[in-house]
């Protein structure tokens, strides 16, 4: 008879899906406290499991911010999507979409459109949810103005992208953002 203690057994955790877990858990820090708060370290902490276990689906903390930005675009496709179907002036509907779309998550909407992933190029599907969100845009734009994207594109983006940022900067107090942006889609 033994009486050696019996070896404690060793709890290991499973993650169905880490990626997936970790990309929900940096989102919750990036609605916290923007991109800086999205760490590697802090998301495996906040998902369970050891800082080391990230480095298996994320190269780096850009390449993390990256992953969260091509959710941000596409969740911004469908969004844009999703206000111009059976609008009756899909460019306006769109624009109200895209600064309710800002306004519902700001630190998404600034790592969307931010310098957080210097080097887009090294993410092409990241450059590809850029273009999935952009082309609904366009084709609004060109059913406006049929001469083609540049200018009118140019000139709508900038009006509601601007908006949008002064919205969530906090630099137009005391107004409702809804409000505001029907009356710069619609020239009411």
């Amino acid at each position: 008879m033994s009486t050696a203690s019996p070896r404690p057994t060793r709890k290991t955790y499973h993650h169905g899906d880490l990626r997936a877990t970790l990309l929900d858990v940096a989102e919750r820090l990036l609605d916290e406290g923007g991109s800086d708060a999205v760490t590697l370290r802090e998301a495996a902490r906040r998902a369970g499991v050891s800082a080391p276990a990230t480095y298996r689906h994320f190269q780096d903390r850009e390449a993390l911010l990256a992953a969260l930005a091509v959710r941000g675009f596409d969740a911004f496709a469908a969004a844009l999507a999703e206000a111009a179907t059976d609008s009756r002036n899909p460019l306006a509907s769109m624009g109200q979409a895209y600064v309710r779309f800002a306004v519902s998550r700001p630190g998404r909407f600034r790592l969307m459109f931010g310098t957080a992933v210097a080097d887009r190029e090294r993410y092409p599907e990241l450059q590809a949810a850029v273009e999935r969100a952009s082309v609904g845009f366009r084709g609004a734009i060109d059913a406006v103005d049929p001469r083609g994207p540049g200018v009118a594109m140019l000139r709508a983006w900038s009006m509601i992208h601007g908006l949008s940022q002064l919205v969530i900067d906090g630099m137009l107090p005391g107004y409702d953002a809804e409000l505001l942006a029907r009356a710069v889609t619609s020239g009411e």
